[in-house]
C-alpha cells in the first residue's frame, strides 16, 4: 500500500497534501482540551477530567458540531474516535447517530489521522490508554459500513517497507521534532508579553519566565538523552499530580503556573499537528490563540503573504451588510444530533456557505467584494440550523445579532474590527515590537453572535497570512489604523491571548 490509489476494501489511504484545502484540525477534540476558565476551576478544586466530564462534554460537543458545520473536512486523531466521549457517544448509541457518523466518514467529511497504525481498526499498542467499550463501538462502526464505502485515512507516509521507515522518519521530522523546537523556543519569546497573554500577573512575570526556563531545560534534557519530547512527559513534570495517569487530567495546584503551562503545551501540540498536515488549526473559544507564540510563519495560502500596509488596512475598514430578518439562533448547537449535522451538510444552503468561504480563503485580496456574500450565506445557514433545532424541540432559541469580526495580528499586536447591520467598532491592543526585521501574523475572519453564547453556532478561520518587511512598514500600518474613524488604541496593555469565539525500547512511535 503506497498511496491514494490503494484500498483494502474499507480504507482509502491519502497523504497530507491530498486533504481538502480548507480542512481543519479541531483543538477541542484533543483529549486534554479544557476551556481556560474551567482549567483554573479544576486546579483550584482539585477536580479531574471525569469530575467535570458533563460540563466539558457539552463544550466539546458544541465545538465538534461547529467544526462539521463550518468546514468541509475535519481531521481527527484516530484515538479520539474511541477515547473521546463527545465523539464516541454517537457510535455507542448506534441507530441514526452511528449511521450519520458512517456517512460522514464515507463522504470524507471526517478523516482519521493515523500516527503509526496502518488501518483505522487496528488494535492500539498496549502501552496506550484505551476505553475498551469505545474501541469496540469504533470497530463495529467501521465493520458496519456499506461494502462500497471507503474511509479516507491520512498518514505522513504509506511506504511499504518492512520497518515502516519512511513514515517513522517523516513523522519525526514533521511532527515530533517541530513540537520539541516550539517548546524549546518558549524562552526566546518576549516573556512579559507571553505572561500577559496567558493571564499571569505583571508582578509574577519574572517567576513565570524562570518556570518556562525549567520547562525548556527539561525538554532539552530529554532530547540529549535521546528520549522523545512529548506532551505527556512535560505534563507529568509540570502540570499533573505525581503518580496519576495523565489521561485522568488531575492538574497539580502546587506546581507553579500549571494552568498557563498546560495551555501553552496544548496550543503548541495542536498547531503543530495542523502545521505537519499543512492545514488549519481550529481554536475553540476560551483557549489561547496562536498569536501567543510570537512566531515567524509560512504563508498558508497559495496567494502568499499580505505585505502591503494599505492592503492590510482593507480588512479592518467598515463593511455594510444586508439587514438580518431572523433574530434568533439555537442557544446550544450541541442540542442538535449528528444526524441533523449530516442533513444540514446535504442542503444547498450549507454548500453555498462553504463555497463562499472557500472562495474568500483562496483569494483574500478580494475581501471587500466577497465578505458580504460570506455573511449572507452565514445568515441563511443559521436559518437552516434554527429549522432543524425546532424540529428537535430541544434547542431553545436565543436572541441573535450576527456580526463579522476581523482579527489582524502582527507580531504581538492585535487589531479587531467588528461590523454588523447597526454596529461598527475597531480597536487595537499594541505592545512594543518584540522582534527585529520582518513581522509576521495573520488575518482571521470570525462569524458570531454579538450577544455572546458559549455553545452557539459561531466560526473563525484564518484567511490570510501577513508579513511586514520591517519596522517602517509596521509603523505605517499602525498609523493608518489609528486614522480609522472611532479607533480605540489600548497601547501598553496586553492583547488578550485567548480566543473569543485546542523513548521506547523498540522503534515504535511514541504517543503524540
Amino acid at each position: 500500500m503506497t498511496d491514494v490509489d490503494s484500498s483494502d476494501g474499507l480504507m482509502k489511504p491519502i497523504r497530507p497534501e491530498q486533504l481538502d484545502p480548507g480542512a481543519v484540525i479541531a483543538q477541542s477534540l484533543d483529549n486534554q482540551w479544557v476551556p481556560a476558565q474551567l482549567t483554573r476551576q479544576m486546579i483550584e478544586r482539585g477536580e479531574s477530567l471525569d469530575q467535570v466530564g458533563r460540563l466539558r462534554r457539552q463544550e466539546v460537543r458544541a465545538e465538534y458540531f461547529r467544526s462539521l458545520i463550518n468546514a468541509g473536512q475535519v481531521v481527527i486523531n484516530r484515538a479520539y474516535f474511541y477515547n473521546n466521549d463527545a465523539i464516541n457517544c454517537d457510535l455507542v448509541e448506534q441507530g441514526e447517530s452511528r449511521t450519520a457518523h458512517q456517512r460522514l466518514l464515507a463522504s470524507g467529511a471526517i478523516v482519521p489521522f493515523l500516527l503509526g497504525e496502518r488501518h483505522p481498526a487496528e488494535e492500539p499498542p498496549g502501552r496506550l490508554h484505551v476505553r475498551r467499550d469505545g474501541f469496540t463501538a469504533w470497530q463495529e462502526t467501521l465493520e458496519g459500513l456499506p461494502a462500497t464505502d471507503r474511509v479516507r485515512c491520512v498518514r505522513m507516509s504509506w511506504d511499504d517497507s518492512a520497518d515502516d521507515h519512511e513514515n517513522r522518519e517523516s513523522t519525526r521530522l514533521r511532527l515530533f521534532q517541530p513540537f520539541a523546537e516550539k517548546v524549546q523556543g518558549l524562552t526566546a519569546k518576549d516573556i512579559d508579553v507571553l505572561a500577559a497573554q496567558t493571564g499571569v500577573a505583571r508582578e509574577d512575570a519574572d517567576r513565570f519566565g524562570r518556570r518556562l526556563g525549567e520547562v525548556v531545560a527539561f525538554s532539552n534534557d530529554l532530547r540529549v538523552s535521546r528520549r522523545p519530547v512529548v506532551r505527556n512527559a512535560l505534563y507529568e513534570e509540570f502540570v499533573t499530580v505525581p503518580g496519576t495517569n495523565v489521561a485522568e487530567g488531575r492538574y497539580d495546584r502546587s506546581k507553579p503556573f500549571a494552568a498557563q503551562i498546560k495551555q501553552l503545551l496544548d496550543l503548541v501540540y495542536n498547531v503543530n499537528l495542523a502545521d505537519a498536515l499543512g492545514r488549519y488549526p481550529l481554536t475553540p473559544g476560551d483557549s489561547l490563540r496562536r498569536v501567543v507564540l510570537q512566531e515567524a510563519r509560512e504563508a498558508r495560502t497559495a496567494t502568499g503573504f499580505v505585505e502591503d500596509p494599505e492592503h492590510l488596512l482593507t480588512f479592518l475598514r467598515r463593511h455594510a451588510f444586508a439587514a438580518v430578518q431572523d433574530r434568533l439562533t439555537p442557544a446550544a448547537v450541541n442540542a442538535l444530533t449528528l444526524q441533523d449535522i449530516w442533513r444540514l451538510r446535504q442542503t444547498s444552503v450549507w454548500n453555498e456557505y462553504v463555497r463562499a468561504f472557500g472562495a474568500l480563503t483562496a483569494a483574500p485580496d478580494t475581501f471587500d467584494e466577497r465578505v458580504g456574500q460570506v455573511f449572507d450565506r452565514y445568515v441563511a445557514l443559521n436559518s437552516e440550523i434554527l429549522r432543524l433545532a425546532r424540529e428537535r424541540e430541544r434547542a431553545r432559541p436565543a436572541p441573535w445579532r450576527p456580526v463579522v469580526e476581523v482579527v489582524v495580528t502582527v507580531g504581538a499586536a492585535v487589531f479587531t474590527a467588528v461590523s454588523g447591520n447597526d454596529l461598527w467598532e475597531v480597536a487595537g491592543s499594541v505592545l512594543p515590537l518584540t522582534v527585529s526585521g520582518s513581522l509576521t501574523g495573520s488575518v482571521q475572519l470570525v462569524l458570531r453572535n454579538r450577544i455572546a453564547g458559549r455553545q452557539e453556532q459561531r466560526f473563525a478561520r484564518e484567511i490570510a497570512s501577513v508579513r511586514l518587511a520591517s519596522e517602517r512598514e509596521w509603523a505605517q500600518f499602525h498609523d493608518l489604523v489609528r486614522r480609522l474613524p472611532g479607533y480605540r488604541d489600548a497601547s501598553g496593555s496586553a492583547p488578550t491571548g485567548t480566543a473569543s469565539a485546542t523513548t521506547q525500547d523498540n522503534e515504535d512511535l511514541p504517543e503524540y
